[in-house]
């Protein structure tokens, strides 16, 4: 008889995944806390909370019991003319906690619809403005913001992405102002803030996720929207991963004096129990699809617009995450990974290591450039499976963003296996150089 895996490899196709080279998906049949749990009974440390995603621990109780109740309720009702008490709710509640000026919830599926609804917003009030010409946006070099095709657009070019790139609009980069390089990302900004097109600038705000857990300063992206809305350019804030407390406040937008026009979430908003993507925006954004004229709506939807069990299961996560406990434990493990972070830096095979909130990764230094296809990547991914551990190197970078009940026993394991992976890296010879468009 054959087993999970071999049934999965036979009728399914993974995510950024060669299937004809990549071994068998490993068959997980429960959860509990920060545990995931093989078919074989194998337990595996969830350490980066499964794409993001999972915020107080698999399967808890607490979402369970509310996205239970909910389904005994009313499982969805279509969003288009009609409404339900979970949508009004978690949106009053969202708007009490989020950047002041933000006054509107747009609700859809997923991070990278989210981030589509939010160009879109951008496009169209331009449009209604009578500036259709301003159509242009501005993005970091390295950012990530989903793979449909406008979140495509808007993310770095790289080999995701490289079969497409016929098919994206131009956008303009800037770098990513990271310490020691504010002053050029700045004057890049306002030479690209010179072209009258500039309509928005999107940003994941104080942590860049797939570029490997690049940070930069508060101050710096304070700077950069300033001068934006001085241009009369939107400011995105992509918070899909950085929201609901990632980076220690609940939302990175939180530690900013400049407020974002819009803002995107998916991944913790819902605790990591349904898929689910919202996009807020300022009065002043939504007011401009105001009108007798229909045509000025903002024509965008999704069959499961504001699924009212998603709703119930962001409400049960919000207040999770909105309890003293889990702000003590989202300090706790950010104390530990700063101690860790001390302990690392500057040791042989370490490039450097990068920390903010419950955030950790680590660059190690193989002896070439970095890179998201690394040799290093599947060795370090089966050494962590080895140890019980789930992690996703980003080629020779290796990031921990566990679930807030994660251990001090628990991190410490996190901690043990990224010391073996300084040792690996010790003995690793490095590879004949990759093609330009390979590199991260």
């Amino acid at each position: 008889m054959s087993t999970l895996a071999q049934r999965d490899h036979a009728v399914l196709w993974h995510p950024y995944t060669q299937m004809q080279t990549a071994p068998l998906a490993v068959p997980i049949v429960s959860g509990e806390g920060a545990w995931l749990v093989a078919d074989d009974g194998t337990r595996y440390l969830d350490g980066i909370s499964s794409w993001w995603v999972n915020l107080h621990g698999h399967a808890h109780p607490h979402i369970a019991e509310r996205v239970s109740a909910q389904l005994r309720t009313l499982e969805h009702v279509l969003f288009a003319g009609f409404t339900h008490p979970a949508a009004v709710e978690l949106a009053e509640q969202l708007l009490k906690i989020l950047p002041s000026n933000q006054a509107r919830v747009f609700y859809s599926d997923n991070g990278s619809t989210a981030v589509e609804v939010a160009l879109k917003m951008v496009l169209q009030y331009f449009h209604n403005q009578g500036q259709p010409e301003r159509r242009r946006f501005l993005c970091f070099r390295d950012s990530y913001h989903g793979d449909t095709f406008g979140a495509m657009s808007v993310s770095s070019r790289g080999a995701f992405t490289q079969p497409f790139w016929p098919l994206l609009f131009e956008v303009e980069f800037i770098d990513v102002p990271v310490p020691g390089r504010e002053a050029e990302v700045l004057a890049q900004l306002d030479a690209a803030l010179q072209q009258p097109a500039v309509a928005g600038f999107i940003f994941e705000p104080l942590l860049l996720g797939t570029a490997g857990m690049v940070a930069y300063s508060a101050e710096v992206l304070d700077e950069l929207m300033r001068r934006c809305h001085q241009h009369g350019v939107l400011c995105i804030a992509d918070e899909v991963m950085t929201g609901f407390g990632r980076t220690g406040p609940l939302f990175a937008s939180s530690q900013l004096q400049e407020q974002p026009d819009i803002m995107c979430f998916s991944k913790g908003l819902t605790g990591g129990t349904l898929a689910m993507g919202l996009t807020t925006c300022a009065a002043p954004l939504y007011e401009a699809f105001l009108s007798d004229d229909k045509m000025k709506a903002l024509f965008h939807g999704h069959s499961y617009t504001a699924n009212p069990v998603a709703c119930a299961a962001a409400l049960a996560s919000l207040e999770l995450t909105r309890a003293d406990a889990c702000t003590q434990q989202r300090q706790r493990i950010a104390a530990a990974h700063a101690a860790f972070k001390a302990e690392l830096e500057g040791q042989p095979g370490v490039r450097a290591v990068r920390h903010v909130g419950t955030v950790l990764a680590v660059e190690y230094d193989p002896g070439e450039g970095t890179s998201y296809f690394s040799r290093l990547r599947d060795a370090f991914y089966q050494l962590a499976l080895d140890n019980h551990v789930i992690l996703r190197p980003l080629g020779n970078v290796v990031y921990l963003l566990p679930p807030y009940c994660t251990t001090d026993a628990e991190l410490a394991l996190l901690y043990q296996v990224l010391r073996q992976m300084r040792e690996l890296v010790l003995n690793f010879s490095p590879a004949p150089t990759l093609p330009e468009y390979l590199h991260d």
